[in-house]
């Protein structure tokens, strides 16, 4: 939202509480967007009691003070959408960092603003619609190329009546020039605003039944997580919320990936900002960055900016929902957005709830997640938003109030290990305290295009590591030796599963995305081995010769393998020769 809105009126600072600002004389409405002090810092109506107005600021309020005017807009917080949003760096108010670099440097001042897109870029519309035509809002009047990957679709308003085209002007335009023109005066440009509480409107909303496919096997395999669904990372500092989000944000079949920052260390935004332009998009060969858009709010900055940096990404991964494509929206971390509601809520001096998060702590995140999922969009077509929400819980405590309201509404729990990630398993997810609700529903589609028996093969591979789990409560007590042979056979049956399958190298460039394919490739010949190796056992073939025959730590070479399938059929051979041979 730009500075240049109308003032529609004015009233005074009374009280300065961090980036809490009580004003009076001031003629406003919840959620309007108004600038306080001399400076002009953007700031949003939280609560109106009487005569006095409290603002939430999200810049810097060192040195406003009682007395110094704030200008009320009469407008809410808003986001620029059009051509232009993708293969941009924000920051949590959506101004575009690249553009207040070259105007400022290093560091911003306050109260500066710009445009979330630039108003005077031109592009090059090719319309849809020809003089005559009917649109409706959310049809699509033409299309624009935003990057090498991807087409932007110029789409009528959703708060626009529609009407019959009398007016298409091709060719180089910019964003606020009418494109289109409707018989009843409404003229259509590739500029839109809307505000970011207000969830952008759809025809209807479906069950999710085609996987999100994210390459990593741990999920794809075992806690698959829906296009449209959504999905929770909680875990303790160092256990990998934020390379499992890059990876996520690399890999998934997403055509559009909106990474937002909210609250995270400056040096881990850095790393993103950094690495992600010069990432390679695997689908496409062009560059990451051309279907993305990094939303980078950090520690250091206003902690009311967080939550406006939350509500940015989800409005603009809403656009590109509506014009048809599948969005994957990455928030890193709802926790640091959680503080910032307790801070505000103690500057406000409302009663607190557990551990001193705003009683509507719960209705907060559920208002967010639940703009997640897969839509009819107005002019008939299929969208996604699929939210993974970073959650980091202080030392790792579950228990604690976030990861708990998050647990009550995501369908998808991928539970960080700091052990694991201490030993370097990558990804770090606990296969025991991890699950998904969506497999139910999304068997069906890996039933159709992987295998008829994945499910099956889904299944054994955790029971195979549940028993395993209960069986190393034995094995610290009593030692592995004292095992009974089928038992020491099954631990090392749930090695291979974690070692060849569960594991993941994302710096070796085969390994680091695994289709469904050869996630299945690689779970069927652990489960031949298994097989195989349990009929020599009954057979009366020794233990120690059992698991030291040649092949079976070939398993471990599957996931590295770029021509998987003869590989695989190879070693499967070999494993059954090998230990057929033993008896």
């Amino acid at each position: 939202m730009s500075q240049t809105d109308t003032v529609t009126d004015t009233g005074e600072i009374a009280s300065v509480s961090g980036p809490v600002v009580t004003a009076t004389g001031l003629d406003a409405q919840m959620n309007d967007v108004v600038y306080v002090g001399d400076e002009g810092l953007m700031g949003e109506v939280i609560e109106i009691e009487g005569e006095t107005t409290t603002i939430q600021v999200y810049e810097e309020t060192s040195g406003i003070s009682p007395g110094q005017p704030v200008e009320n807009t009469g407008e809410p917080l808003t986001v620029d959408l059009g051509p232009g949003v993708l293969d941009t760096i924000y920051d949590g108010v959506q101004r575009p960092l690249d553009v207040l670099e070259d105007e400022m440097g290093a560091f911003l001042d306050r109260g500066v603003d710009s445009p979330g897109i630039d108003l005077e870029a031109s592009w090059d519309f090719s319309p849809t619609v020809s003089v005559g035509d009917t649109v409706e809002p959310g049809d699509v009047v033409g299309t624009v190329p935003e990057t090498v990957s991807i087409e932007h679709k110029v789409l009528v308003p959703p708060d626009f009546e529609g009407g019959e085209v009398v007016e298409v002007n091709e060719g180089e335009h910019t964003v606020t020039e009418p494109i289109v023109v409707l018989d009843n005066g409404e003229e259509v440009t590739m500029h839109q605003e809307w505000p970011v509480r207000q969830a952008r409107p759809s025809e209807e909303k479906f069950t999710p039944t085609e996987p999100l496919i994210t390459g990593q096997r741990v999920q794809d395999g075992l806690f698959p997580i829906a296009k449209g669904g959504t999905a929770a990372i909680p875990g303790p500092f160092g256990s990998g919320k934020t390379v499992t989000q890059q990876q996520l944000a690399k890999w998934s079949d997403a055509d559009i990936v909106v990474y937002i920052g909210c609250g995270e260390r400056g040096n881990e935004m850095t790393e993103v900002i950094e690495d992600f332009p010069d990432l390679t998009d695997p689908k496409s060969g062009n560059p990451l960055m051309a279907r993305t858009t990094l939303i980078a709010n950090t520690s250091n900055m206003p902690v009311a900016a967080r939550e406006s940096c939350i509500y940015t990404g989800i409005t603009i991964a809403e656009f590109y929902r509506d014009m048809g494509y599948d969005v994957a929206l990455m928030a890193d971390s709802t926790s640091r957005w959680a503080e910032a509601m307790r801070e505000i809520s103690s500057r406000l001096e409302e009663m607190p709830g557990e551990g001193g998060y705003p009683a509507y702590l719960a209705a907060r995140l559920a208002q967010f997640y639940e703009r997640a999922g897969r839509f009819e969009t107005l002019r008939g077509d299929e969208g996604s938003v699929s939210v993974v929400g970073a959650v980091s819980p202080p030392g790792g405590d579950f228990s604690e109030p976030v990861t708990q309201n998050t647990l009550r509404i995501v369908k998808t729990f991928w539970a960080l290990d700091a052990d694991l990630a201490e030993s370097r398993h990558f990804p770090s997810i606990n296969w025991t305290e991890s699950y998904s609700l969506y497999k139910d529903q999304l068997d069906p589609w890996f039933e159709d295009n992987v295998a008829a028996d994945w499910p099956e093969e889904r299944q054994w591979a955790v029971d195979v590591l549940d028993e395993e789990d209960e069986l190393q409560e034995i094995v610290q007590l009593v030692g592995r030796d004292a095992l009974p042979d089928d038992q020491r056979l099954t631990l090392d049956v749930a090695r291979y599963l974690r070692e060849a399958f569960l594991q993941q190298d994302a710096f070796h460039d085969v390994d680091t995305f695994s289709p469904p394919e050869k996630t299945y490739e690689i779970l069927t010949a652990i489960h031949t081995y298994n097989d195989e190796a349990f009929a020599a056992l009954e057979a009366g073939a020794p233990i120690e010769e059992i698991t030291s025959i040649d092949a079976a730590p070939r398993l471990n070479r599957i996931a590295t393998q770029e021509e998987y399938e003869e590989y695989v059929e190879e070693l499967e051979e070999e494993i059954t020769e090998q230990l057929q041979a033993l008896y």
